[in-house]
């Protein structure tokens, strides 16, 4: 009789273990494929956990000093380009920045450009559809200086 047990929950678990692995494949089957090249998106809204109290302390005296040293802005379809005069305290601090707003704003697609011959310096923040509203509001300050 115990042997008997034994093997009817053997069997139990084997068949519900069976069961699961079938239906979690169909559910599978069932997703429709995703491109490989997918990028998983993030919600719009600034990650505050992704910098330490240092790094966010840096980042708004960066941001305060870059923005009092905006020159200029160009309205993109998908965001903003802010112009900056070039020198190479203006390229550090924005080289600095860069990766802190990446980290709390993953959702970014951003670039930095330096023109030839000794010409302006561009920080460009774009990004999928939605994007550009939120920079707007976040960056208003520099928008409306």
């Amino acid at each position: 009789m115990r042997t008997f047990l034994i093997a009817a929950i053997t069997v139990t678990i084997l068949g519900g273990y069976a069961f699961s692995h079938i239906v979690s494949e169909r559910q599978a089957a069932a997703q429709p494929p995703t491109p490989a090249n997918a990028k998983p998106e993030t919600p719009f809204f600034c990650d505050r956990t992704a910098l330490t109290p240092e790094q966010r302390k840096r980042q708004q005296e960066l941001g305060k000093t870059l923005r009092s040293s905006v020159f200029g802005i160009q309205e993109l379809p998908d965001g903003f380009e802010f112009e900056f005069p070039y020198d190479p305290s203006t390229y550090q601090a924005l080289t600095e920045f860069t990766p802190l707003e990446r980290a709390c704003c993953p959702f970014f697609d951003i670039s930095i450009r330096l023109e030839r011959e000794g010409g302006k310096l561009w920080w460009r923040l774009t990004g999928r559809d939605g994007v550009k509203q939120f920079i707007h509001a976040e960056f208003s300050p520099w928008i409306k200086r």
